[in-house]
C-alpha cells in the first residue's frame, strides 16, 4: 500500500511489491492475480463475511435485520488496526479511473452476495437486491464517517447506524425535502 500511495498505482510495478515484501514475482502470483487484487482482494472476503452474516440472522429476522448482522460479521475485517490501511486505499483508488471500475465490479459481486444470502431466506428478488444495493450505500457512508471517528472506534456500529439513517430518509421519500446544511 505504501508503494501505491508513494509511487502511484500506474508507475507501481509487481517486481516493486515483490521486492518491498521480500518475496519474487512468483509468489506474488500464487496470492495475487494482478497488482490490483493487492487492493482489492479484501473485497471478496467481504462479501463472504456479510453472506455470511446474513445467513447467521435468527431464523425470523428481517431483511434490515439480516444487513445489521451482515454489518456485525465485518468486526473481524474492519478492525481499528486496519482503518489507516483503508484510508490508503480509498487515496489510491480515488487516483485513477480504472481502480474505481474495478471497484465498482467489486462492489457488484458483493452485492450479489448480499442478495443470493437474501433469497436463501426467503426474500423476493426485488426486495433482496433492493436490500443488496442499501447496504453498499449505507457501508460506503460508514466508511466515510470511520475515517473521520476516533481511532479505537468499532466499524460495525457506524455501519448499523448508517443503514437505519437511510431507512428513515427512505421514508421521507415522499415528503418535503430537507434542506441541504
Amino acid at each position: 500500500m505504501d508503494l501505491f500511495v508513494e509511487n502511484g498505482f500506474e508507475e507501481t510495478t509487481v517486481a516493486h511489491i515483490a521486492d518491498r515484501a521480500g518475496l519474487n514475482r512468483a509468489t506474488f502470483f500464487r496470492h495475487f492475480a494482478d497488482k490490483r487484487e493487492v487492493l482489492f482482494g479484501g473485497e471478496d472476503v467481504l462479501a463472504g463475511l456479510f453472506a455470511e452474516g446474513v445467513r447467521a440472522a435468527a431464523a425470523d429476522a428481517t431483511p434490515a435485520q439480516c444487513l445489521q448482522a451482515a454489518f456485525a460479521a465485518t468486526d473481524v475485517a474492519m478492525t481499528p488496526q486496519r482503518r489507516a490501511m483503508a484510508a490508503q486505499r480509498m487515496r489510491v483508488v480515488a487516483a485513477s479511473s480504472e481502480l474505481q471500475e474495478r471497484g465498482l465490479l467489486k462492489h457488484a459481486r458483493i452485492a450479489a452476495a448480499l442478495s443470493a444470502a437474501l433469497r436463501e431466506r426467503g426474500t423476493d428478488d426485488l426486495t433482496a437486491r433492493l436490500a443488496a444495493q442499501m447496504a453498499l450505500l449505507a457501508f460506503a457512508t460508514a466508511v466515510e464517517r470511520w475515517m473521520k471517528a476516533e481511532d479505537d472506534e468499532a466499524f460495525p456500529p457506524l455501519a448499523q447506524a448508517a443503514l437505519r439513517d437511510l431507512q428513515e430518509r427512505v421514508t421521507e421519500l415522499d415528503t418535503r425535502p430537507r434542506l441541504s446544511t
